[in-house]
């Protein structure tokens, strides 16, 4: 019982990342969407490296994320948007 509670904790305790260590992920996410987006955005017109050129990167990466995950706010689970907004606990349909 007692290894068992150390390797979880072990396991725990290496799921942890530094705040450098985030930073560098986070880092790394930007670079992947420049490269993905960027050309993009130069045919767009933007020009590299302003702040209406970055907006443009993260406005174009954002489109995609909201069409490949779904766009409804509130859907959670299976059920849909319904269940989880008191129809069944209460409100009726």
């Amino acid at each position: 019982m007692r290894t068992t509670i150390v390797l979880a904790a072990a396991l725990l305790l290496s799921a942890c990342a530094t705040p450098q260590e985030r930073a560098a992920r986070k880092q790394a996410e930007m670079a992947d969407m420049i490269a993905v987006y960027g050309p993009a955005c130069d045919r767009l017109g933007y020009a590299q490296q302003s702040d209406p050129w970055r907006n443009c990167i993260i406005s174009l990466s954002t489109k995609d994320e909201m069409q490949r995950y779904g766009t409804h706010p509130g859907y959670v689970g299976p059920w849909g948007p319904r269940y989880w907004a008191g129809g069944y606990w209460g409100r009726g349909w």
